[in-house]
């Protein structure tokens, strides 16, 4: 078999590598391998000639999004048309990742999305993430579509430039204030165990649309609560609500996603997302 791997030192790019052969990849990344460009992803794909590809790479910067709405559209809709155009000419499986960003639309929702629950985004970076989806749904029969929520994996975002935890981990050893949201519920996901559930699935011919997540749930000011607790530190952490930030896009008060399609598979090896963290700590050197 051989792999694209588009977006290979990002967040999930990197924990993917550490979980498939690497002789069986080809990693491709931002600028030379630049979704908005057709003609230049089409002629190194063709050099590749892959049976499969993997798509991990976006745009996620949410509240530019929100007064850039182009810049998103490229990446996240017109850049995943031109992957599906090529893929198409190529007949290569592709792997593809959404966001729990799609939902939110929801009032008062208390439980879990499962796949076949009508999205409803509330902000321009969903909006792109659900359009560039469905150019993979419908206009391709063999692919996954991976909707995944709240990632953190030891290489970090690469737009973001980290991910929560390290934001909380440097401003804490700083001796900043931290004021955190306690009405979004999400769930923090792991990328290495991701990759791992993901490695296990694109293995089968499953084909579909799948929720891939950490079991459980939480709000952004309980992960981080989280984090301090495992770390012992002490640190001045306060619960806010959203509407006390001044962020340009809205974003979901709840959007928890339930690895439906997985169970119903036997194949979810998502672990709750309390007991990642030490994990990840470990494997960035903050715990032995």
């Amino acid at each position: 078999m051989k792999i694209a791997l588009i977006g290979s030192n990002g967040q999930l790019g990197t924990d993917l590598k550490k979980t498939i052969s690497a002789e069986l990849l080809t990693n491709l990344d931002y600028p030379d391998f630049d979704l908005t460009q057709k003609e230049i992803i089409y002629e190194q794909l063709l050099k590749i000639k892959p049976d499969l590809v993997i798509n991990t790479a976006a745009y996620n910067l949410v509240d530019r999004a929100e007064q850039f709405p182009d810049e998103a559209l490229a990446v996240n809709h017109q850049g995943v048309k031109n992957l599906v155009d090529v893929c198409l000419e190529l007949d290569c499986l592709l792997v593809h990742y959404s966001t729990d960003y799609v939902f939110g639309g929801g009032v008062d929702r208390q439980t879990p999305y499962i796949e076949d629950d009508l999205p409803a985004p509330l902000n321009q970076y969903g909006q792109s993430k659900l359009l560039g989806e469905r150019e993979v749904t419908t206009r391709l029969k063999k692919y996954f579509v991976i909707r995944t929520s709240g990632l953190f994996g030891t290489a970090g975002s690469k737009g973001k430039g980290g991910n929560f935890i390290e934001s909380i981990i440097k401003k804490t050893q700083s001796g900043e204030s931290l004021k955190v949201v306690d009405d979004q519920i999400l769930t923090p996901t792991y990328t290495l165990d991701l990759a791992k559930n993901i490695w296990k699935l694109i293995q089968t011919n499953n084909y579909g649309l799948y929720h891939i997540t950490s079991e459980g749930q939480c709000s952004w000011y309980e992960f981080a609560c989280e984090i301090i607790n495992c770390l012992n530190l002490k640190a001045d952490l306060q619960a806010i609500k959203s509407d006390e930030l001044d962020l340009s896009a809205k974003r979901p008060a709840y959007s928890v996603l339930e690895n439906n399609r997985l169970k119903k598979l036997g194949l979810n090896l998502m672990r709750n997302w309390q007991v990642t963290i030490p994990d990840y700590l470990k494997e960035k050197g903050y715990l032995e």
